[in-house]
């Protein structure tokens, strides 16, 4: 009898986040920013939290940050996920944070500063930013 591995849970995609998740199947990190004042925002929302506009267009982020705070998880709090694993909130160079995961990185050659930059990864019908650190050219 061949056992099925569960997958891991995944975000749903609404009409509000659509854009998001659209720039991520097609390789970017589209993140809202406000028309008045050119605030980035992270999540996404309707009125600026500067200046309380609700005008706004999505635009490609840079896909580059440093790693903000990090933590090692050690506990399995679904079946799908493989311990130990990293969260990751990365501060994104136009400013927001967003929690993630690093990827090709050991998780004890992280740390708080690392300079990262997006890649994405595919789940099912979802496409989802994670981050890796700066390769050297």
């Amino acid at each position: 009898m061949t056992e099925t591995q569960p997958t891991i849970p995944v975000p749903e995609p609404d009409e509000a986040s659509r854009p998001f998740f659209d720039g991520a199947a097609a390789g970017r990190l589209m993140l809202m920013r406000c028309i008045d004042c050119q605030t980035w925002r992270l999540p996404a929302r309707q009125h600026c939290d500067v200046c309380l506009s609700d005008r706004y267009t999505w635009e490609a982020a840079s896909g580059r940050g440093r790693v903000r705070t990090f933590g090692i998880m050690h506990q399995r709090y679904h079946p799908a996920f493989q311990v130990p694993y990293n969260v990751t909130v990365v501060e994104l160079d136009e400013g927001p944070r967003l929690p993630t995961n690093l990827v090709e990185v050991a998780n004890e050659d992280i740390y708080v500063g690392m300079s990262v930059e997006v890649v994405f990864e595919r789940y099912d019908d979802v496409t989802l930013p994670r981050f890796r650190p700066v390769r050297d050219l």
